[in-house]
């Protein structure tokens, strides 16, 4: 019985949700200002004028699907050498060795493609390091990707 009340709260949460975080979601996409504007628009700004940006400048489909696939050559390259040299790296208190190669390209290429395969137990294998610094940043990029992505393929439609 507390299992059923626990999913509806959970779907009754996720409903109420639905509708500020959609709401929230459309005046991004239109370019319009937020709660989080103040905050958000220096940082924004800062990362623009660091990466030498201009953000009034639209990017054209090719320079936005070679940004995509560098992005997400990076995020692979990472992720593959932190398991492949996890043994020699801080935050390992098991002293687990280096995922081998194989395996550590294969879960990589799935976190960046956002399928997030697994083919391992996870706390027998890698690192605190490698589930905190490789994984959980790869699930939140590759979401985070996969938006960006979805937001360029509805701006261009």
């Amino acid at each position: 019985m507390m299992a059923v009340i626990q999913y509806i709260l959970y779907l009754a949460i996720l409903v109420l949700l639905a509708v500020p975080l959609g709401a929230y979601i459309k005046k991004i996409m239109n370019g319009e200002k937020t709660f989080l504007s103040k905050i958000l628009t220096p940082c924004e700004n800062l990362v623009y004028r660091i990466m030498r940006v201009d953000k009034e400048e639209q990017m054209t489909w090719k320079k936005y699907t070679v940004s995509v696939l560098i992005f997400s050559g990076i995020g692979l390259v990472f992720l593959f050498l932190l398991q492949l040299l996890q043994g020699a790296l801080p935050g390992n208190p098991q002293n687990l060795p280096g995922v081998k190669w194989d395996l550590a390209f294969n879960t990589s290429a799935s976190f960046v493609t956002n399928t997030n395969w697994q083919a391992y137990s996870g706390e027998s294998t890698l690192s605190y390091l490698t589930q905190a610094l490789g994984l959980t940043v790869q699930n939140f990029v590759s979401a985070a990707t996969g938006i960006a992505v979805l937001f360029a393929l509805i701006e261009g439609g």
